[in-house]
């Protein structure tokens, strides 16, 4: 019945849609079977006619994913997966088209060629040798199964494959790049062809641009003749209002207090770790002696001149508040020079592979070498070189060199700088055993092991309300009117202008990964104007859109900054051609009052003119100007030019251009990657991804 309910209360809704369902069947009838096809609600996109299904996307996504170990975001995910598929899809076509294939055998014996998989023992027969039969067996079994393991050779697999069908095609192409004899004269002549010329430079600049009018027509018409370089994604714009929940002068008061309201029972108590852990302490109990040069330097005259027992604070370090017990005060070098022999076991870090002896036998080993050297200390670096798995210092005959108390693992440590220059033991560490001899010491000096409490500075709850409740208001007047900037700038906020966010992008510029906002941005459900408060991690946000872009041509609005200067510059030079016109250089410098300009040794390699810039347009019609004859009204990047060569020196001859031309092969044999983005610029090519990740 609650159904029956359901479609009685949408009846309206179902006519509706089967009403238009049938209007399109009459207008063609094959477009009802679309109308209720449902495939592509499943397609993430379409590579050149070919469609890429949600699920395929999917399973490849996941599968990176795991691979990358959860180091990689969402989005930065699923653009990889993408540009991946799109590549492999790409090149499939291309190869396709070309009548070539990729064969099972092909990927086979790329795979029992691997030397992880020959020098493997699992496929090996008695002999040692590769056994092809036990590795196609054991790939069998895992299939038959479906193990995860198969999945990994499955992947593993595909990734040759597509490596191959890449590898064969790049091959194929550049196999048949090359350059002519022809083209290395050619570019011997642009290199070294060094030309001498005057002219006169009458720039734009000359012109003031609000003589200059545009007109947004004739902006829209630029865009569409030069549409290539026009087209944009969809985009949005957004401004926001960020409400930073950050502690007040009332809250680091209150944590301060409360600190002092410690400080007796911290000196009282027995136990440090145990007052550390009831009292919420941010830190917990440090085992280690520390230096003075290394706490905080405010307070570190008043810690040293201390006693045990005796409690220095409240003072303030970097974003916490702090208390500090002297719990134990000596003596210690600042740093030690010792010498070892390493005597690893199975079972200890970073152990090689080629270690057997157990830990019982590795302590064994290690007495017996520390009673040796305790006899004759002589023969400590000759033990070290061919007992010590720590062959950097072995060689070196166990010398460490100087170290300071931080840098070796603490059971050494300790044993290095408690202990005086010239004692000798055996030191158990997660390495081994290892034999030690104190060298030396240096700057013997007081240290100490401190308890701290430590409370960080964070707001209050009363502090997080207000922000809250500063974010509600503000939410609230921007909905009354819609006038997001009208209440801005009432109530002195800082509104932060985000321009062009993509669909599948997640970083919202000064506010970090925030795919949130910019999931909401792109929702069908959200116009212009549209605004929302969102919940961050340390603040609130309320985001306004203040514009939309579709993906297509750019708006003229957002292209005008870009167009006018281009189009001001034609204008400009228009009405700057008839002042370059004349008989010569002289008549038209003076009908401009400007000045004729020398230009020495420019080559087209490197065509800058001297006092004006690049102009590669000039430098070009100079490189085909005939000697001293005056051309007038030429457009450059930065004016109009009237110029002539007079002189054009030629490099001296080669016996050929065989050099140049290598040079020019192998670099076209080497730019793949142009070829490939070539292609894919010219295939068709449909991204529907953002369909996954927005409302």
């Amino acid at each position: 019945m609650a159904v029956l309910s359901k479609i009685r209360e949408r009846s309206m809704f179902l006519i509706i849609i089967i009403g238009l369902a049938l209007f399109a069947f009459v207008l063609d009838p094959s477009t009802l079977g679309d109308f209720f096809d449902s495939s592509k609600v499943n397609e993430i996109g379409e590579i050149n006619g070919e469609a890429i299904s949600r699920q395929e996307f999917a399973n490849e996504l996941e599968a990176y994913k795991q691979q990358s170990g959860g180091r990689i975001s969402e989005m930065q995910a699923a653009k990889t997966v993408w540009d991946n598929i799109v590549r492999k899809k790409i090149y499939k076509n291309q190869l396709e088209e070309a009548g070539i294939t990729i064969g099972e055998a092909d990927i086979w014996n790329e795979v029992i060629n691997a030397q992880f998989v020959q020098s493997s023992p699992e496929y090996q027969n008695e002999a040692g040798l590769f056994d092809e039969a036990k590795f196609k067996q054991f790939l069998a079994t895992e299939k038959e199964n479906n193990t995860a393991l198969w999945s990994q050779w499955s992947s593993y697999m595909n990734q040759i494959r597509d490596n191959s069908e890449r590898n064969t095609y790049n091959n194929l192409v550049t196999a048949g790049l090359g350059a002519s004899l022809k083209e290395g004269e050619i570019a011997y002549m642009i290199d070294n062809v060094k030309l001498n010329a005057q002219y006169v430079y009458v720039p734009y600049t000359s012109i003031a641009d609000s003589l200059v009018k545009i007109k947004k027509s004739e902006v829209e018409a630029y865009i569409k003749e030069n549409a290539d370089q026009f087209k944009v994604e969809a985009s949005r714009d957004i401004s926001y209002v960020q409400f930073n929940i950050t502690p007040s002068a009332e809250d680091e008061q209150a944590i301060k207090d409360n600190m002092v309201s410690l400080v007796e029972d911290f000196k009282a108590t027995e136990n440090d770790a145990i007052f550390l852990s009831e009292n919420n302490s941010d830190s917990n109990l440090n085992p280690n002696f520390q230096f003075k040069s290394g706490v905080n330097q405010e307070i570190a005259n008043q810690l040293f001149e201390g006693n045990e027992g005796d409690v220095v604070g409240p003072y303030k370090d970097k974003n916490a508040f702090k208390i500090s017990k002297v719990l134990e005060v000596t003596q210690m070098p600042d740093s030690v020079r010792a010498s070892h022999i390493l005597i690893p076991f199975v079972g200890a870090q970073r152990v090689a592979p080629d270690v057997t002896r157990t830990e019982e036998e590795a302590k064994k080993l290690a007495d017996s070498l520390l009673s040796v050297v305790k006899r004759n200390t002589n023969k400590f670096g000759d033990l070290a070189k061919e007992f010590s798995s720590d062959t950097g210092s072995g060689e070196k005959e166990g010398d460490l060199d100087w170290f300071n108390y931080n840098r070796m693992t603490p059971a050494f440590r300790d044993y290095t700088f408690t202990g005086k220059k010239g004692d000798m033991d055996v030191v158990k560490t997660p390495f081994g055993f290892h034999v030690i001899k104190i060298d030396d010491q240096k700057n013997n000096q007081k240290v100490m092991k401190l308890a701290t409490f430590s409370a960080e500075i964070v707001p209050s709850e009363a502090t997080e309300n207000e922000m809250f409740r500063k974010a509600e208001e503000f939410a609230l007047a921007v909905s009354k009117e819609n006038k997001y900037f009208e209440v801005t700038n009432e109530k002195n906020y800082i509104a932060r202008p985000v321009v062009g966010l993509k669909s599948l992008d997640e970083n919202v510029p000064g506010l970090g990964n925030q795919r949130q906002i910019v999931s909401w941005a792109f929702s069908s459900d959200t116009n212009v104007s549209d605004f929302k408060r969102f919940d961050l991690e340390g603040s609130y946000v309320v985001a306004f859109v203040t514009g939309s872009e579709e993906k297509g041509l750019m708006s003229v609005e957002k292209a005008t900054s870009t167009v006018r200067p281009i189009l001001t510059n034609e204008k400009k030079a228009a009405m700057l051609k008839d002042k370059l016109k004349g008989a010569d250089l002289e008549s038209i410098a003076k009908a401009n009052n400007e000045s004729i300009r020398t230009a020495n040794n420019v080559t087209l390699k490197s065509p800058t003119l001297s006092g004006v810039g690049v102009e590669p347009k000039i430098v070009g019609a100079m490189y085909n100007a005939e000697i001293n004859k005056l051309y007038n009204s030429i457009e450059g990047n930065r004016g109009v030019y009237a110029f002539k060569v007079t002189n054009k020196e030629m490099p001296t001859a080669l016996p050929n251009y065989d050099a140049s031309r290598k040079r020019i092969a192998e670099t076209r044999k080497s730019s793949t990657f142009k070829m490939y983005e070539a292609i894919k610029n010219s295939s068709e090519i449909e991204d529907n991804r953002a369909l996954m990740y927005t409302n």
